[in-house]
């Protein structure tokens, strides 16, 4: 194995050190908690970052992509609500950190990428690990039809509206997480949106995030 995929006694005890920083950030779902203990996120970046790995930073991975800080990850992975079996969209697959992390709490996990140098450069490193996901390149604002419909739906880019095709391919009583741009500065509110029986929307808001914007076109770069 590449020695930038070990993970060794250091990488878990600065791992262990992560998770009880999350917590007294706030997050208290323990299932996200130990599955963020588990995924060595020092794998998913570049080596001249390894040493930093485990501080709760953002870092570049390329494309003009970022690797989300790990509190961002823990959050808006609590806001879903996973259950173990649940087939989840993923909408920016990245360095696949937050896809891993998904997979280790028990979900199937199928994840779009848009950019093709990161979802071929992310792939190679996704099938040295025991985490199962299955990453697709595409336009994420077309989702994956063929495999809906999703109990849940994760977008880790900035969205300028609300993909209504990524609504329809939701099951009832499913929940996306999303950062919504805003309309009139830079950044994100954080959605929480559950798709109700009668086909309605139940919208809550979690603060205000910086994400990457959520692009339309592929990239070749």
């Amino acid at each position: 194995m590449n020695t930038h995929l070990e993970d060794n006694y250091r990488h878990k005890g600065l791992r262990k050190q992560l998770v009880d920083a999350l917590r007294d950030k706030g997050i208290d779902d323990e299932v996200v908690l130990a599955a963020i203990k588990e995924v060595p996120r020092h794998v998913f970046l570049d080596s001249s970052f390894v040493e930093l790995a485990y501080q709760d930073k953002a870092f570049p991975i390329g494309s003009g992509q970022t690797i989300s800080q790990p509190s961002t990850v823990a959050f808006q992975t609590q806001l879903l609500g996973l259950e173990k079996g649940m087939k989840v969209l993923e909408i920016g697959t990245g360095s696949g950190y937050q896809a891993c992390v998904l997979a280790a709490m028990g979900a199937k996990v199928f994840s779009i990428e848009r950019q093709r140098n990161l979802y071929f450069k992310t792939k190679e490193v996704l099938e040295q690990l025991p985490f199962r996901v299955k990453t697709f390149l595409g336009d994420g604002f077309e989702g994956l039809p063929t495999y809906a419909p999703f109990d849940r739906v994760i977008i880790t880019a900035g969205a300028p509206t609300l993909p209504e095709t990524l609504i329809a391919q939701m099951k009832t009583g499913g929940i996306m997480v999303i950062p919504m741009d805003h309309a009139d500065s830079e950044g994100q509110t954080m959605l929480r949106i559950k798709k109700l029986e009668d086909g309605s929307l139940k919208t809550e808001e979690f603060g205000n995030f910086k994400f990457v914007p959520m692009l339309k076109e592929l990239g070749r770069d």
